[in-house]
């Protein structure tokens, strides 16, 4: 149970930091409106450092917060089905509990946001251009990138780390992704870290919020998933696990 909640935990703490940082950017009267992109790719790094550290202190060893993650590392056998499908869905929760303390943060702002897609984009992901096999593509290719240098980081080659020095590691590594992949479809590489807020989206009362797009919402969960099982693969066929 204290590797659940440790997911839950951390996963919660991702989203309201991540989350957090494009409604500070994006909702009316913020005062940091407009910061732009590398604000928003800076606190999502930040973000996954501390959601990692929220996760380990809560009892969850592997600090996953990703069920891409976790599905790549049940391939591995750390987890069992089982374990892997009560992880992710700690993970989801802990996503919807993230969007519903940012919906309480930023209370009056909902109101005086007229851009109904603005709100959407504070809880989950949106393509640029939709187009949903270059969304699913691009998505995928992230979480695959995402996995394997997670697993490099932590692999023998790379010599071992200091204890505690992985998670700072894997937050440049989102943030690198954030900056140099995450223009086209936002850059969910993580299934709850998207359809955990959406859900919150779709459940709060939130003012003026408009619809939460379903017809797109498969794309952030199916892809990662995907990308992460590829990883695997690429991973294990280089010897990195």
């Amino acid at each position: 149970m204290t590797n659940l909640f440790g997911e839950f935990f951390g996963t919660m703490v991702l989203v309201i930091f991540g989350a957090g940082v494009v409604a500070n950017v994006l909702l009316k009267k913020s005062k940091a409106e407009g910061a732009g992109w590398l604000a928003i790719a800076t606190g999502w790094g930040f973000a996954v450092v501390l959601g990692v550290f929220a996760a380990l202190a809560g009892g969850a060893p592997q600090a996953d917060i990703n069920p891409a993650v976790t599905l790549a590392k049940t391939m591995l056998g750390v987890y069992t089905a089982p374990e892997a499908m009560a992880t992710m869905l700690a993970q989801l929760l802990g996503g919807i509990a993230g969007g519903i303390v940012v919906w309480l943060a930023f209370l009056p702002h909902w109101e005086v946001t007229e851009d109904q897609g603005a709100k959407l984009a504070v809880f989950s992901t949106g393509p640029a251009i939709r187009k949903p096999f270059a969304n699913m593509l691009c998505e995928a290719i992230g979480t695959i990138v995402l996995v394997v240098l997670i697993f490099a980081i932590f692999s023998k080659q790379a010599g071992g780390l200091a204890p505690g020095f992985g998670p700072y590691l894997v937050g440049i590594l989102v943030w690198a992704i954030g900056l140099s992949l995450g223009g086209p479809t936002g850059y969910a590489i993580n299934p709850a870290r998207d359809l955990g807020p959406r859900i919150a989206h779709a459940i709060l009362p939130i003012a003026g919020k408009g619809d939460s797009d379903w017809g797109y919402a498969w794309i952030p969960v199916v892809a990662p998933l995907l990308g992460g099982a590829v990883a695997f693969a690429i991973a294990r066929g280089i010897g990195l696990v």
